[in-house]
């Protein structure tokens, strides 16, 4: 069986909500999205593996939904998930069980914003011109806030879970405009999810001397 059958196969409809098919990999993607947040708001290194599995089903996914700035921030991702994993495994020092919860500087929030709103700008003009995306600046924000709030969580830091909760508010409506009923309520338990993460990243926080010495050293 070549990689296009099992592509196929994965399309294929398993049932129908609000008289719209749902596919394999929307299924698979939903589980495996909701164990990969609910692994990270445990800090559970597992995590990663399992998140780069879920971006691999949601390029899929994406791409035939024509959300195609999302289809490609998986790519991102799954380069994102390999920094992260290495960063988690080395990043705490030896004896260490990870690098700790740290709250983002002034130079990082500096950073992201410029990135961010660089990004969304970027990204909406290309969709527009080059594709037949039907939610140019929508799928852009999302992406811009998706990677800074990546870039947030392997980093481990606290205010990541914020930014992944701005997106989720945004993603809920989209995919639901897009007919991917099943992908929007995965994306209504992420937000419950990001919640539940911030307080549990919230009481790992470190204490202010470690914060103070991450934050000269970025």
């Amino acid at each position: 069986m070549g990689l296009a059958d099992v592509l196929g196969r994965l399309q294929q409809p398993l049932f129908t909500v609000l008289d719209t098919p749902v596919s394999w990999t929307e299924v698979l993607g939903f589980g495996s999205g909701a164990l990969c947040v609910w692994l990270v708001a445990r800090q559970h290194i597992a995590n990663w593996p399992i998140g780069i599995a879920n971006n691999l089903l949601f390029i899929v996914l994406f791409a035939q939904a024509g959300l195609y700035a999302d289809a490609g921030l998986q790519i991102v991702f799954i380069a994102l998930a390999a920094y992260g994993w290495w960063t988690w495994t080395h990043g705490g020092g030896p004896g260490s069980a990870g690098p700790p919860v740290l709250r983002t500087s002034r130079a990082e929030w500096t950073g992201l914003a410029v990135a961010g709103a660089v990004g969304t700008a970027a990204i909406t003009l290309l969709l527009a011109r080059a594709t037949d995306s039907t939610v140019p600046f929508w799928d852009a924000l999302t992406t811009a806030l998706s990677l800074t709030a990546t870039y947030g969580q392997c980093r481990k830091r606290l205010e990541s879970w914020w930014l992944w909760i701005a997106a989720d508010v945004i993603y809920i409506p989209l995919y639901a405009h897009k007919g991917l009923y099943l992908t929007s309520l995965l994306y209504a338990g992420f937000l419950t999810l990001c919640v539940l993460g911030l307080r549990n990243w919230s009481r790992d926080l470190g204490p202010a001397p470690v914060r103070a010495t991450a934050e000269a050293a970025v």
